[in-house]
């Protein structure tokens, strides 16, 4: 279990708080606008506890990839809207007048720092940056779940210089993920997709030894049937995995966990809506097809087996999703979990993607906002930006 102080247990009035945020929202190419303010309202509990606790409040994150040099300006005006307070952006964290707006903060003031990612010191972990952004603060806070598995800078280099806690966000998400796999309300399901077996070797081998059942979708399904001998047509197949694949499937069988496979699915001989497809049996796709989505049998297979679970954790999707002709597997399995009374967990990235275009984000317990953060917490990983907090 893991138990980390939050911002409930310090004291923080009067206090210039540092926190980490991700502020990392996608921004329409053409005008710069945010396209999804999710990740900001997310942040929001933390910064509103910390200005009604009369904290001087320090927000730092990333946004893009080093040496894209986007600003965070959009991002500073939307909070400001959000919060209906100016919340201004400091540009140039070596200048004076940087050090001077931070030093003189005034209680309930709040602040941005500009990118993080601006230099290459923060992906880095430079100490002498981490240092920097360190002297913004006397406590530092981290709400950033998304880039809690990087050491970064601004995730764990800080940690080095500043008492630690995390934010109501880490917290929830803890919560959810470590309950949700290390002492869920059983039967536990996991569904498992994507296109390949070997970004989800980890996740699958430490499951085995969690869950009761599991699910497998998506292109990744092709390499455990060619490792059965089954016929795959064109579909993705890793051959350098099918020897891994068939270890994880004989795994299951000694660990006594049933571990599905899809029995049919939708194939085409292209990945485009005006394609023609068909159904046809997993291991039974002709030439010139590939899998591009489980079948209906699969489908209402494994609804039967989410209606009976009692937590139900998903990550990677099981179809072509952002196409409409190979949408129905991953849009059938988030409406069973949506209409189960199971505790349902959605390991961001992709399967969070799905679930919003939806329509079911709000009706799932639990939807986390960090892609690569929750898969390597899947895998039974320790993340650097939550180690390096305080335990309680």
């Amino acid at each position: 279990m893991i138990n980390k102080k939050s911002v409930k247990d310090i004291d923080v009035s009067s206090k210039r708080v540092l926190v980490r945020c991700d502020f990392n929202v996608p921004l329409d190419k053409e005008t710069g606008e945010i396209t999804s303010d999710k990740r900001i309202v997310e942040s929001l509990k933390t910064i509103c506890y910390l200005r009604d606790h009369n904290a001087k409040i320090v927000l730092c994150s990333h946004i893009g990839k080093t040496g894209k040099n986007i600003s965070l300006a959009p991002v500073a005006k939307r909070l400001s809207e959000l919060l209906n307070q100016e919340v201004r952006l400091l540009k140039d964290i070596d200048s004076e007048e940087t050090k001077n707006v931070v030093y003189h903060l005034a209680e309930k003031e709040i602040v941005l720092l500009e990118n993080t990612r601006m230099t290459e010191a923060e992906e880095a972990n430079d100490m002498e940056f981490a240092k920097k952004l360190a002297s913004f603060g006397e406590i530092f806070v981290n709400d950033a779940f998304g880039t809690a598995h990087r050491a970064h800078a601004s995730t764990e280099g800080v940690t080095h210089f500043l008492p630690s806690v995390c934010g109501f966000l880490i917290e929830k998400e803890i919560e959810a993920l470590d309950h949700g796999i290390n002492n869920p309300k059983r039967p536990l399901v996991a569904i498992i997709g994507g296109a390949k077996v070997s970004s989800k070797i980890g996740v699958l081998t430490n499951l085995l030894d969690k869950v009761d059942t599991l699910l497998i979708g998506g292109a990744m399904t092709y390499t455990f049937v060619k490792a059965q001998g089954g016929k795959i047509g064109n579909s993705l197949c890793e051959e350098d995995k099918v020897d891994v694949a068939a270890e994880i499937l004989k795994k299951a069988l000694e660990k006594g966990v049933r571990m599905l496979l899809p029995v049919d699915n939708v194939v085409a001989k292209e990945i485009s809506n005006d394609t023609e497809t068909k159904i046809c049996g997993v291991d039974e796709i002709p030439d010139g097809y590939m899998g591009l989505d489980i079948g209906p049998k699969t489908i209402e297979l494994y609804k039967g087996e989410i209606e009976v679970a009692g937590t139900v954790v998903w990550n990677g999707p099981v179809g072509v999703f952002e196409y409409q002709n190979f949408e129905k597997g991953t849009r059938e399995i988030a409406k069973a979990m949506a209409d189960s009374n199971a505790v349902t967990i959605i390991g961001g990235g992709d399967s969070a993607a799905a679930v919003e275009k939806f329509g079911l984000e709000d009706r799932m317990s639990h939807v986390s906002t960090g892609g690569g953060a929750s898969l390597e917490f899947m895998e039974g990983k320790k993340l650097p930006g939550i180690e390096a907090l305080q335990d309680k």
